[in-house]
C-alpha cells in the first residue's frame, strides 16, 4: 500500500524501535516494536484495516506475514515505509521535542 493510500481510520501499526518512533512517526499510530508483536498479539485489532510500517518496509513485511499466518486477513505492508510516508507528505510527530524525522 502506497503512503498516500492510507485511510485516516486504518490502525496503523508502527514496529520500528523505541528510538527510531521518538525520532517521527504519523500522529495516530500505534507502537509496538517487531520483537514485541507475538506477546501483543491482543494488542492488534482483527476488525480493522491494519496498516504496518517501519523505516523502509522490510521489518514490516515481515510483521504483515506473520499476522497473516496467524489469522489476520486485514493486513497491509506500508510499501517504502516511514522513508514514504514522509516523502508523501504525510503529517508527523516526534517524542522528544525536535522536529520530527525519519530515522
Amino acid at each position: 500500500m502506497n503512503a498516500e493510500d492510507v485511510p485516516e481510520d486504518a490502525y496503523l501499526l508502527d514496529v520500528r524501535e523505541d528510538d527510531e518512533w521518538a525520532a517521527g512517526h504519523a500522529p495516530d499510530a500505534h507502537h509496538v516494536p517487531m520483537m514485541e508483536v507475538p506477546a501483543r498479539l491482543a494488542d492488534v485489532p482483527t476488525d480493522a484495516d491494519v496498516v504496518v510500517v517501519c523505516r523502509m518496509g522490510g521489518r514490516s513485511a515481515q510483521v504483515v506475514t506473520y499476522l497473516a499466518k496467524q489469522g489476520w486477513d486485514n493486513v497491509r505492508n506500508l510499501d517504502g515505509g516511514m522513508e514514504a510516508w514522509q516523502s508523501a507528505g504525510r503529517p508527523m510527530v516526534s517524542e522528544n521535542g525536535q522536529p520530527a524525522r525519519v530515522v
